[in-house]
C-alpha cells in the first residue's frame, strides 16, 4: 500500500488525527448544559413578575379582575372590626359612669348586627375568590403547558441537541408546579396582605398619628429584615430551581443508558457524578430554606416586641395626657389604645404572611423565568414560499387539484413577476460546494458537492464523524448551510417551506422511535390520513406483515416503552413501514441495519430494497455489502469527499474504498 493511501485512510478512520469537530462541539455543549446559568438580577425578576401577571390577565381577562375586586373588598372589611371595638369600648366606658346598661345594649346591638353582616360578606367574598382562583390556577397551568409544548414543536433540532431532555422535562413538572403554588396561594395572599396593611394604616391614622408612626417604624424595620434575609433566600431558591433541572436531566440520562452503565460496571462512577450534582442541589436548597426558616421566627418576635412598645407608648400618652393628633379628633384613651393593639397584632401578622410566601414567590418566579426562557427561544425560521401540491394532467398540462389521491405531486413555485410554476416532484437532489459548521468557526463539511438524479441510490461511507449524517441533516434542513447551494428538482431548498420539504423526504434511522400506541398507529405516524389498508400494504412492502400477524393482537397490539417487547429487527421493519406509508420520492437511510444481526439484516434489507425501488435514496452505510448496487458511492474524510464512483470504479482505483472493501481496514 502506498504511504499516501495509508495516510489518507488513517485520516479517514481518525487515527493520529484530531477528533471530529462535531463530536468536540457536542462534548462542549454537554459540558455547558450541565452547568446551570447564573441567577438573574433583581430587575429581571421584576420583569418576569410583570410578564407573568400580563400573561395571566390575557388568559382570564374577566375572572382575574373579579378576583381582585373580591380580595380588595375582603381586605378592607377585615380592617373594620377595630373601629367597632373602639366604639364598643367607648360605649362601655360611658355606661360605666352613667350606669344605664339598657341604653348601652341598645347602642351596641346595631354594632353587633352590622359586624355580623361584615363577616358574612367577607365569608362570601373569600369563598368566591378562592374557588375562582382554583379555576384560574389550574387553567393557567394548562395553558402554559399548551404554549410550552406548542412552542417546543417549532424549535430547531439544535435546541434539543444542546440540552438535556430531563432538563426540558423539568419545565413541565417542577417549574409548572412552582407556578401553581405562586398563582394559587402566594399572589392572592400577598395582594390581600398589601390591601389589608393599607387599610389598617388608614384606620390607625384616623385614630392616632403618633401611635401609627410607632407601628410604621416597627413595620419598616421588619420590612428591612425581610429584604435582607429574603434576598439571600431568593438567590438560593433560583439556584435550587435550576439545579433541579440539572439533576433530573442527569437521572434521565443515566436511566436511558442503564444497560451501558451496567455493562461497563460504572455504577460507582455514575453514583459519584450524581452525588456531585445532588450536593449542589442540597447546598442551594439548604441555604434557601435556612434563610426562609430564620425569617419567620424573627418577624414573629419583632411583632410581639412592637405590640409591647405600642402598649407602653399608649399607656404613657394616656397617663401624661399627651395631646392626640388624629383625623377623628379623639383624645388618648383606653378606647383608642386597645383597638390599636389589635391592629398592631393584625399588622405584624400580615407582614409574617408575606414572609411565609417569599419562598413560594421566589420559586415561582424562578420557574416562570425558565418557562419564559424556553418560550423565548427563537423558533425554527421558515422563509420558504414554494409548497407541495397535488396535481393532475389536463390536456397534457400539469394543473393543481384538491384530489389527495391523484398520485402526482409538484412544487408550486411563485415567481416575482406574479406567475406560478408547477415543477413535477421527481427527487433530483444536488449539493453544490456546500460548507457547514455546527458552531461558528468550526467547519464540519468542506466544499461538498453531491448530486443524485431521480431514482438513483447514493451511498455515503467513511469513519465516524466524517460528515455522513450531517449531509442528510442539511438535505431536510434540520440545519442550514453556511455556504453553497442545495437544490431539489432545480429549486433552492431555502425557497421550499420546511414542512413541504420534509413531507417529500422519508427517513429510516438507526435508532428507531416507536410511540405508545398500537402497531397500526405507529405505522400510520408516517401519514396520519392513511387508511388501515394503506398501512397494511406498507407493512407488506417492508416485509413486516408476517411478524405483525403473529403478534397477540396483530396490528392492534399495544406498544409501550419504545416497543421494548419487539426485537431490534422488528422495530426497524416498523420504521420502514412508517416510511413506506408516507410514500416519499426521496429516502434517507441512516445506517438502518448497523445494529441488527446478519440474518435479520437480510430481511430488513429486502424491505428497504422494496422501499428504495424507483426512489432517489441516500444511504449511510456501515456494512459495505449493502451499498454495492449503489449508483454512486461517496467516501468522506473529515467533511471532505475523497472518492466518488460506482462500486466497480472505486474497486478499480484501489484507493480507500478498495482498502475498506477488501478488509485491509474496517470502518470504525
Amino acid at each position: 500500500m502506498s504511504n499516501a493511501v495509508s495516510e489518507t485512510f488513517k485520516n479517514t478512520l481518525g487515527v493520529n488525527s484530531p477528533k471530529p469537530e462535531k463530536e468536540e462541539d457536542t462534548r462542549q455543549n454537554v459540558a455547558r448544559r450541565q452547568v446551570p446559568p447564573a441567577p438573574k438580577k433583581r430587575g429581571a425578576r421584576g420583569k418576569t413578575l410583570g410578564r407573568l401577571l400580563k400573561t395571566l390577565f390575557s388568559f382570564y381577562p374577566r375572572l382575574l379582575p373579579m378576583v381582585l375586586i373580591c380580595i380588595v373588598i375582603s381586605a378592607i372589611l377585615s380592617s373594620l372590626p377595630a373601629t367597632y371595638m373602639q366604639r364598643t369600648l367607648e360605649i362601655v366606658t360611658d355606661t360605666w359612669q352613667s350606669g344605664d346598661w339598657t341604653a348601652a345594649a341598645a347602642r351596641i346591638e346595631p354594632l353587633i348586627l352590622s359586624l355580623i353582616g361584615i363577616y358574612l360578606v367577607s365569608l362570601v367574598l373569600n369563598f368566591t375568590y378562592t374557588r375562582t382562583m382554583a379555576v384560574i390556577t389550574q387553567g393557567s397551568l394548562e395553558k402554559f403547558r399548551e404554549k410550552l409544548f406548542d412552542h417546543m414543536q417549532d424549535l430547531p433540532i439544535r435546541f434539543f441537541d444542546t440540552r438535556q431532555h430531563g432538563d426540558i422535562m423539568s419545565h413541565y413538572t417542577n417549574d409548572i408546579d412552582a407556578l401553581r403554588q405562586m398563582i394559587g396561594q402566594s399572589l392572592p395572599n400577598i395582594t390581600l396582605t398589601i390591601v389589608t396593611c393599607i387599610s389598617v394604616i388608614c384606620v390607625m391614622v384616623y385614630y392616632s398619628v403618633w401611635l401609627a408612626i410607632v407601628v410604621v417604624a416597627g413595620v419598616l424595620f421588619m420590612a428591612y429584615m425581610t429584604k435582607v434575609l429574603g434576598s439571600r433566600s431568593a438567590r438560593n431558591f433560583v439556584a435550587q430551581q435550576k439545579m433541579i433541572g440539572v439533576v433530573e436531566g442527569h437521572v434521565e440520562e443515566i436511566m436511558n443508558g442503564q444497560k451501558v452503565v451496567k455493562v461497563f460496571c460504572h455504577e460507582q462512577a455514575a453514583q459519584e457524578d450524581f452525588d456531585v450534582k445532588n450536593e449542589e442541589l442540597y447546598r442551594a436548597a439548604r441555604n434557601a430554606n435556612m434563610y426562609t426558616n430564620t425569617l419567620g421566627p424573627i418577624l414573629m418576635n419583632l411583632g410581639n416586641l412592637m405590640y409591647v412598645i405600642v402598649a407602653l407608648v399608649g399607656g404613657i400618652f394616656i397617663e401624661a395626657n399627651v395631646p392626640n393628633l388624629s383625623v377623628s379628633g379623639l383624645a388618648f384613651s383606653i378606647a383608642v389604645t386597645v383597638p390599636f393593639l389589635n391592629m398592631t397584632k393584625q399588622f405584624a401578622g400580615q407582614i409574617g404572611q408575606i414572609s411565609q410566601q417569599i419562598n413560594a414567590v421566589v420559586m415561582g418566579l424562578a420557574g416562570a423565568e425558565r418557562i419564559f426562557e424556553m418560550m423565548d427561544v427563537e423558533p425554527e425560521q421558515d422563509e420558504g414560499y414554494v409548497t407541495l401540491v397535488n396535481t393532475k394532467m389536463v390536456n397534457g398540462k400539469l394543473v393543481e387539484t384538491t384530489d389527495t389521491k391523484s398520485g402526482r405531486w409538484a412544487w408550486k413555485w411563485p415567481h416575482h413577476d406574479g406567475t406560478t410554476e408547477l415543477v413535477p416532484l421527481e427527487g433530483d437532489v444536488r449539493l453544490n460546494h456546500v460548507d457547514f459548521g455546527y458552531n461558528p468557526g468550526h467547519t464540519v463539511l468542506h466544499d461538498v458537492s453531491v448530486w443524485a438524479e431521480p431514482g438513483q441510490k447514493i451511498a455515503f461511507v467513511g469513519a465516524t464523524g466524517a460528515g455522513k449524517t450531517t449531509i442528510t441533516n442539511l438535505i431536510n434542513r434540520f440545519y442550514d448551510i453556511a455556504d453553497g447551494k442545495i437544490r431539489y428538482d432545480g429549486i433552492n431548498i431555502n425557497k421550499i417551506k420546511k414542512d413541504d420539504l420534509r413531507r417529500s423526504l422519508g427517513m429510516v434511522l438507526q435508532d428507531v422511535n416507536l410511540f405508545t400506541g398500537t402497531v397500526m398507529d405507529n405505522i400510520r405516524f408516517g401519514r396520519l390520513d392513511a387508511t388501515d389498508e394503506e398501512c397494511i400494504a406498507a407493512a407488506k412492502l417492508a416485509g413486516a406483515h408476517s411478524f405483525i400477524q403473529r403478534l397477540p393482537e396483530g396490528y392492534q397490539t399495544m406498544l409501550t416503552d419504545n416497543g421494548s417487547n419487539l426485537s431490534q429487527g422488528q422495530r426497524q421493519l416498523l420504521s420502514i413501514s412508517r416510511a413506506a406509508v408516507a410514500d416519499p420520492p426521496v429516502m434517507i437511510l441512516d445506517e438502518a441495519t448497523s445494529s441488527i444481526d446478519t440474518r435479520t439484516e437480510a430481511i430488513v434489507q429486502k424491505g428497504m430494497d422494496a422501499l428504495m425501488s424507483g426512489r432517489t435514496t441516500f444511504v449511510i452505510a456501515h456494512r459495505l455489502s449493502t451499498v454495492q448496487n449503489s449508483d454512486a458511492i461517496i467516501v468522506l474524510d473529515h467533511g471532505r469527499i475523497i472518492e466518488r464512483g460506482s462500486h466497480d470504479e472505486l474497486i478499480a482505483k484501489r484507493g480507500v474504498y478498495y482498502q475498506l472493501y477488501t478488509g485491509a481496514f474496517e470502518l470504525e
